[in-house]
């Protein structure tokens, strides 16, 4: 038996071989199969050439693809995994010449809309494709949004608008021990909340040869199953831990006859690395980046003349994979292989970026909940802002110990917030979903795996408290707004998507973002210096107070601004104009595709907010369309693998017109969850490859 490929009701492929290799390879054939565009995105963005087919408005990506050294980063990585780990890198090879035969035969529509061939895989493109995936997740342009804001307002400032920041992801994850559950065995649950792409980021899939059997969610374009996987005895999941393991240096540079020097802590001027290339941009003409890169690391930003205002400055990105040429892949086989939690505590040792807090249990009653992730030890100004690369004392100088953490009451709760990561990270996620999740954990003595949904979708939204509270102090208000004051202080909390209340807090809410985006003291922080483009999300004044309006509206002192008058202003204006219908009308699903949609089909409207455990995330006084959401749902039931569910937004197929493209989203949106189904005598058998 080479490999045979057998498909269950909703289309997800289950995948049976005699070795791991074998497996490997038909991981790579089926989702070539099933996402051959998106393997063709995500390779060209991780190579930053995207702008050759997607043209201009990709361009800051490719730009800052090329200026990182992404793609030179993975060709070391994969180099070093030949040489330490043959085994890993002979498996991923096997990842990829599946990959470039599923491509060679795939006849997505996609590549006749835009004239376009696929591409060839080479052997480190998944370490590319992963690493693309993730280098914004450590959330490093927040170091460009403390020294803006601070230059504006004060150092007080950055812990006001602390908060999880925009183009950043998070997750909800908890697991309950045995001692809690109907059955005397854990389960692990959760929703990884990313930006939703269609197709989706995340592929379910069933992985079974003689070493291992194992459902889970992978990373289409990398082998193996990293973030979410159960293989009968053990399950694992993660959440972002939101550490902080990439640094920002500023270069002094300058240019020589014999090319470009930046200056170092020893005060003197040191040689960088430095060449130039070429990013062809459909329908304009090409662009030159010039790449350099200085003993701190590849400069991201600016050069020897400056940024593009004129500014006298050069960043540089000091991230560990690029230092260490190690990117983690080590842990992938032995995750899959794993059987109880020891095994993936081994696994996860190896483990890169990006830094995740993991919960695991297995079918013994081992319990884990640490950290897993390279963070560097280092001055902790290199945590808060961009350092000067000329003076001393900002090296790195090691790597944290990953903490670990137990449970409380047979549980344990991660949502990004402050947890066994605080001692690796600067900001974090608000408290309300962790808060909220344990809250209701509490609320049942035992839980089953068919009780997990209903925690998947709660829409209480306790971050509305603040706003409201200054709500109920107001007075002398127009008719209108007096009967829209007491609308909202009679409404439950819950953002549900059939909800008219919850559609007319979010309305007073956006009001209320803009009023104090206008105010005086803050208006001049909405000018963000010249960084590229690709940074400018977390430099957007708008979101910023969006994300932090509690803090905003609960400070003694916010710059002389009259929250309450604010507050009375985007009552009254809100007021005034007739509120039509409910927040599903207006917070609509937003998804990022490579092409625009052609099916004509409108988007749904969807229950959740930022801080609800159903975190579908708007950007308040800006849109209520929601780019980000739960990218897909899971339950590991350790008792019985067959009682486990799992969903995500679109369907298993990337392919338009698939009976399997949109299959799930109704399954998604209704909080519902797809059976996993492991029995090959219960599946459809499509293929021996």
């Amino acid at each position: 038996m080479s490999a045979e490929t057998y498909r269950d009701a909703w289309g997800i492929p289950h995948l049976r071989a005699a070795t791991a290799g074998e497996l490997a390879r038909a991981q790579g054939r089926v989702t070539a199969r099933d996402r051959a565009w998106q393997l063709e995105v995500e390779r060209h963005r991780a190579q930053g050439t995207s702008a050759s087919f997607l043209g201009p408005g990709a361009l800051s990506w490719d730009r800052l693809a090329r200026r990182a050294r992404l793609a030179d980063t993975a060709r070391r990585c994969f180099a070093a995994l030949e040489d330490k780990d043959p085994e890993t890198a002979a498996w991923v090879r096997e990842y990829t010449d599946g990959v470039n035969e599923g491509l060679a035969a795939c006849d997505a529509p996609e590549f006749a809309r835009t004239g376009l061939a696929p591409g060839r895989w080479e052997p480190w493109t998944p370490l590319a494709v992963w690493l693309a995936t993730h280098i914004l997740f450590a959330g490093f342009p927040a170091k460009l949004w403390r020294e803006h804001i601070t230059a504006h307002l004060g150092p007080d400032a950055v812990a006001l608008f602390a908060t999880d920041g925009p183009g950043t992801a998070g997750s909800n994850g908890w697991l309950v021990s045995g001692e809690r559950t109907v059955t005397g065995h854990a389960i692990v649950a959760g929703d990884p909340h990313r930006f939703i792409e269609e197709p989706g980021v995340y592929q379910q899939i069933h992985l079974s040869c003689p070493e291992f059997d194992v459902v889970g969610l992978a990373v289409p374009g990398v082998p193996g199953i990293a973030h979410f996987g159960h293989t009968g005895t053990v399950a694992w999941a993660i959440t972002n831990a939101m550490a902080d393991y990439q640094d920002l240096y500023r270069e002094r540079l300058r240019r020589t006859g014999a090319g470009v020097e930046a200056l170092g802590p020893d005060g003197t001027w040191h040689r960088a690395a430095r060449h130039t290339e070429t990013i062809h941009v459909a329908g304009e003409d090409s662009v030159e980046v010039e790449v350099i890169e200085t003993d701190r690391g590849p400069v991201i930003a600016g050069g020897p003349e400056g940024l593009d205002d004129g500014t006298p400055a050069a960043l540089s990105l000091r991230y560990p994979p690029r230092v260490t040429a190690d990117l983690g892949f080590g842990a992938l086989l032995p995750l899959l292989r794993a059987r109880r939690v020891a095994d993936v505590d081994r696994a996860l040792d190896a483990w890169a970026e990006p830094v995740n807090v993991v919960q695991a249990a297995d079918t013994e009653g081992g319990l884990l909940h640490r950290v897993a992730g390279r963070v560097p030890v280092r001055a902790t100004a290199n945590r808060l802002r961009p350092v000067p690369a000329w003076e001393p004392g900002h090296e790195w100088t090691g790597w944290h110990t990953p903490p670990r953490a137990g449970l409380t009451d047979g549980v344990a709760v991660m949502a990004n917030q402050r947890g066994p990561a605080t001692p690796l990270g600067v900001e974090f996620a608000p408290p309300h979903r962790a808060d909220r999740i344990a809250a209701l954990l509490a609320g049942k003595e035992r839980w089953s795996a068919a009780d997990m949904p209903a925690l998947h979708t709660d829409t209480h939204l306790a971050s509305a408290g603040p706003l409201l509270d200054l709500v109920t102090a107001l007075d002398g208000l127009s008719p209108g707004a007096a009967a829209l004051r007491d609308r909202l202080l009679a409404w439950d909390r819950h953002m549900d998507a059939d909800s008219a209340d919850a559609a007319a807090y979010a309305a007073v809410r956006g009001a209320v973002v803009r009023h104090l985006a206008a105010h005086p003291a803050l208006a001049p922080a909405a000018v963000p210096p010249a960084y590229p483009e690709v940074l400018q999300p977390w430099l957007a004044l708008v979101p910023r107070i969006a994300y932090a309006l509690e803090h905003l509206l609960r400070a003694e002192d916010p710059y002389g601004i009259d929250r309450a008058e604010a507050v009375r202003a985007a009552l009254e204006e809100v007021a005034a104009e007739p509120l039509a219908g409910t927040w599903g009308d207006t917070h609509r699903l937003a998804p990022w595709r490579a092409l625009p949609d052609t099916s004509g089909s409108p988007e749904p409207g969807l229950s959740g907010d930022h801080d609800c455990v159903l975190c579908t995330s708007a950007v308040p006084g800006l849109t209520d369309r929601a780019a980000r959401g739960p990218a897909a749902r899971y339950v590991w039931d350790l008792a019985d693998r067959r009682r486990s569910g799992w969903v995500v937004p679109h369907g298993a197929s990337g392919v338009p017109g698939s009976p399997h493209h949109r299959d799930q989203q109704p399954l998604w949106l209704g909080g519902e969850l797809a059976p996993v189904v492991t029995d090959f005598d219960r599946l459809t058998k499509e293929t021996d490859d």
